[in-house]
């Protein structure tokens, strides 16, 4: 990914906070955690992703003198400032739970080391890159479960909140398990299956729907036919026309219904199809779809073998944000934490330590039983290791996925939630760390 103009993809306060931490001789290391604070109602578990995009974007980040001109602009900041700015390259470290790994509430997604100016201008950057692909990987791993391993087709770039999150979203998707994406810049710069045949405009361009469907399949033998767009069992009752006059030459792989009843339409279809003999014909669903829908069609017995969502899935359309935060959690060797009631933050750097039973959240240097999640992605301001193919991070999300206890896997909220404990020793630092900071600030005494 490139970082063009990404330097300057930062609040105003992150960038006033950054030039008075260099103005007063603030160059001590800091660590920022990156994590959600409650997960989305109904969900039992959030997929990591775009930590991969971020640290690209690290290595790659440098202020050039248009973004300098812009700050110069502003009048907010003094020259030696922004020569700070035009010789800053991410020099700290990021430690990051693969994606493709469940997270869940108050366990790190990535953890940023780096001198606090550095590892402050990063906070929305941060936010947004990991955020988003970790709210809409999550959204598509409830479709593809739904789905129960049929093929699921994504084609919500047109309804994405813009072109960024429609390519960021059709990666996250893929990670998740979805098939192919219907946007081809997506399937170019991501390497994912593109898939996609024709709208009902093509029919509609034709007086007659057999007209249509021939020519169609004339340029691309193995298509799919969209069989509602005037009514839908007479589109159906023209493929199997179709398929007699074309006889062996008939290749057409299936029929798609994007409206109406499509549990009463697909029972419909496939009678049709099997009474004629095209058996091998299959029957794609669309049309509003989300995982609660396609799970009720599957549970009502429609004969549907792939299914294509749009809107509800590339915009989260239950779920469109997350409840995320990128705090700072220690600075110059002491433990940061906010007191704040109701936005708990965990000081120090942390591990998370994964077994069959249940998530510790501990301090970095412990040693726990279970898998430690969080792996070191960058040192020195570079990548520790390159960057793993895409078709790795799926690969990952599908085997952890299929590990997780059966009812964090379903769509109904799981009871009890998955555990996630927090250690002894930084259950002690925190209150530690609390104690030290209250003693620090008490309240003014009374005036007079």
């Amino acid at each position: 990914m490139s970082a063009d103009g990404l330097e300057l993809f930062a609040d105003l306060y992150e960038f006033r906070m950054a030039h008075a931490y260099h103005a007063l001789g603030m160059e001590e290391e800091a660590v920022f955690s990156l994590f959600v604070r409650r997960l989305p109602a109904g969900r039992n578990f959030l997929l990591a992703c775009g930590a991969e995009d971020f640290c690209d974007t690290l290595e790659a980040l440098r202020f050039g003198g248009d973004s300098l001109a812009y700050l110069r602009g502003l009048g907010a900041f003094p020259e030696e400032f922004l020569a700070w700015l035009a010789r800053l390259r991410f020099s700290g470290a990021v430690h990051a739970v693969p994606e493709g790994t469940p997270v869940f509430a108050g366990e790190p997604l990535i953890e940023v080391v780096a001198p606090i100016a550095e590892a402050q201008l990063l906070e929305t950057l941060a936010m947004n890159m990991v955020g988003l692909q970790t709210l809409l990987a999550s959204k598509a791993a409830r479709v593809v479960a739904a789905a129960a391993g049929r093929p699921v087709v994504e084609f919500g770039s047109r309804r994405a909140q813009g072109i960024d999150a429609a390519l960021a979203g059709a990666r996250a998707f893929h990670l998740a398990g979805v098939a192919a994406t219907s946007n081809v810049l997506a399937g170019a710069r991501h390497g994912i299956p593109v898939a996609g045949t024709m709208a009902h405009s093509f029919v509609q361009a034709f007086a007659r729907e057999a007209d249509a469907f021939r020519a169609f399949a004339h340029h691309y033998p193995e298509t799919i036919l969209l069989v509602d767009t005037y009514d839908t069992a007479a589109g159906v009752r023209r493929v199997v026309e179709l398929a007699r006059e074309l006889g062996a030459a008939f290749r057409v792989r299936g029929i798609r219904l994007d409206s109406g009843d499509l549990a009463a339409l697909a029972r419909q279809a496939r009678g049709i199809l099997d009474h004629a003999g095209l058996t091998q014909v299959q029957i794609f669903a669309s049309g509003g779809l989300d995982e609660h829908r396609i799970a009720a069609l599957l549970a009502a017995g429609a004969p549907i073998d792939a299914f294509g969502v749009g809107t509800e899935m590339s915009v989260s359309g239950d779920a469109p944000a997350l409840d995320i935060a990128y705090k700072l959690t220690a600075y110059a060797g002491q433990g940061r934490m906010k007191l704040s009631e109701g936005k708990r933050t965990l000081p120090g750097r942390k591990q998370v330590f994964r077994t069959a039973t249940g998530d510790t959240v501990a301090l970095a240097g412990e040693d726990l039983p279970g898998e430690p999640l969080l792996r070191q992605v960058m040192a020195g301001g570079r990548r520790a290791a390159p960057r793993p193919p895409l078709a790795t991070s799926r690969q990952n999300a599908a085997e952890r996925i299929a590990a997780l206890p059966a009812p964090l896997r379903a769509l109904a909220p799981a009871t009890p939630p998955y555990p996630v404990a927090i250690s002894p020793a930084l259950a002690a630092e925190e209150g530690q760390v609390r104690a030290r900071l209250s003693a620090a600030n008490l309240p003014p005494r009374p005036v007079g």
